[in-house]
């Protein structure tokens, strides 16, 4: 089960800019993650423990996953309880939240490396 976002940069772009904005990019799903990992169902951290980031480079794509065999019944079933402070939605929750840090730690990046 994964999340993940595309970065569409407008024109030409030159190769120090593209490597910049997909640091930005692994730093923001690094960041997404942890959000994530706040909340998500936690038994013996298995579930915890298999979340991961990936980027694709020449897309301009990151994503962030967790691989287990029931993490997506995990985020989806609603119906599910869970501890206090864990929940169904962890990746999709800590992913619509936290969209202003990510747009600022890949701006922030890419300002930085300017």
């Amino acid at each position: 089960m994964s999340k993940d976002w595309n970065l569409h940069l407008n024109g030409q772009v030159d190769e120090s800019l593209k490597r910049a904005a997909n640091r930005g990019l692994a730093l923001a799903a690094e960041h997404v993650l942890g959000e994530s990992n706040k909340t998500v169902p936690i038994e013996e951290a298995t579930l915890e423990r298999s979340g991961t980031t990936s980027t694709d480079k020449s897309r301009l794509r990151a994503a962030v996953s967790y691989d287990t065999p029931y993490a997506v019944k995990q985020h989806e079933d609603l119906t599910l309880r869970h501890d206090a402070g864990r929940s169904a939605k962890y990746l999709e929750n800590a992913l619509n939240s936290e969209v202003p840090a990510v747009r600022e730690i890949i701006a922030q990046t890419i300002k930085g490396d300017l």
